[in-house]
């Protein structure tokens, strides 16, 4: 029998089991977890490796274990995070529906095909459990002001950008806590064109798509999106120029050993504009601040006291306790659609490009 339609009592915490105990459960979700432990408690943490499991679940005092079926079959455990590898997500979304879970947040992308997301909508739908995709710059407070006071710039919008400068992750999250046996990495092979179209694609996948659900906000017409250009930048990022029949679009990341962050995303119209600046995803540093100009006159929303991911916890929470109207599937799965499509276009242009210039090499050799 499904009980995901009833309510969680407010007047204790709702239990979290956490679905993968890598560097973004250790530096993200448990530290914002830890500043909501009034309305949430972690106490199950499942990794498929022991010791990382039972390391990580000994810092908040959860449960371990390596399974998936232990971790749903857990009653304690009423909201579940999914932080596995992505190919496994899918999967994992639906077994936690099936189990009568309250909600789950799938951190991104939660399926990796159009097919795969029906699948999750369909059984979402039919168990009522409700599915927080992980993209966390649309929980910021700083995003949400912005759109709540944006008036027609969406409508009239002709230009997007998002632009990124990161160091390496590893940096941000050392600054946040221990890491327990953190992924190596090799130095890839920059003459590789699998390698190249591989990392394009989890630029895309990994890191565009945290933005990608706000470039779609902007774009009525994102199902007729055409790549211009597309470039790998060294060590890691990229540099995409789109277009539809209405709009402008403009993706730009790199990560390297910079000292000074900067994740913006603007939207620019005939006589208005938005800018948002984000805090980096490691740093729990408050929301974004959104800057609304339109003529000569200016706007300023944020910072606010939390960040996105302390938003989504905050709306998972709402969820379960029913005080909060699940998201639209439909919404999630055109997301989706639209960064896959983003993506495939993008690794077409980029091997395209890649053949184009090996040919010119060996005729001019």
């Amino acid at each position: 029998m499904n009980l995901s339609h009833i309510a969680a009592p407010a007047d204790r915490p709702l239990g979290v089991g956490i679905l993968g105990a890598g560097p973004v459960t250790q530096a993200i979700h448990l530290p914002a977890l830890a500043r909501l432990r009034d309305t949430l408690e972690v106490r199950h943490i499942m990794d498929v490796d022991p010791a990382v499991a039972s390391s990580v679940a000994a810092r908040v005092g959860a449960a371990s274990s390596t399974s998936l079926e232990a971790l749903l079959g857990d009653p304690g455990v009423e909201i579940v995070a999914i932080c596995s590898p992505h190919q496994f997500h899918a999967d994992q979304v639906i077994a936690a529906c099936r189990a009568g879970k309250k909600a789950v947040l799938c951190e991104k992308p939660f399926a990796m095909n159009g097919d795969e997301a029906a699948r999750i909508a369909e059984v979402s739908a039919a168990t009522g459990v409700p599915i927080v995709v992980g993209a966390m710059h649309t929980f910021d407070p700083g995003w949400l002001a912005a759109e709540q006071n944006w008036g027609d710039l969406p409508a009239q919008a002709h230009t997007i950008r998002s632009s990124i400068v990161l160091p390496p992750n590893a940096r941000f999250e050392d600054f946040a806590t221990e890491i327990i046996t953190r992924p190596t990495t090799g130095t890839p092979d920059y003459l590789d064109v699998e390698v190249i179209k591989a990392m394009m694609q989890g630029g895309i996948m990994g890191l565009a798509i945290h933005d990608l659900p706000l470039v779609r906000r902007f774009t009525p017409d994102f199902d007729e999106i055409e790549v211009l250009q597309a470039r790998h930048v060294r060590p890691f990022g990229y540099a995409v120029s789109l277009r539809t029949p209405t709009r402008v679009i403009e993706l730009r990341a790199v990560m390297n050993s910079t000292w000074k962050p900067e994740w913006t995303f603007e939207a620019i119209g005939d006589d208005s504009a938005l800018r948002i600046d984000f805090t980096p995803s490691y740093v729990q540093a408050g929301s974004a601040v959104a800057t609304f100009s339109r003529g000569s006159e200016t706007s300023t929303f944020g910072p606010y006291g939390h960040n996105g991911y302390e938003g989504e916890w905050r709306e998972l929470a709402e969820l379960a306790r029913g005080t909060r109207p699940a998201p639209s599937a439909q919404a999630l799965i055109d997301d989706l659609t639209f960064a896959l499509a983003i993506s495939a276009a993008t690794v077409q242009d980029v091997a395209t490009g890649h053949a184009a210039a090996t040919e010119t090499a060996g005729a001019t050799a």
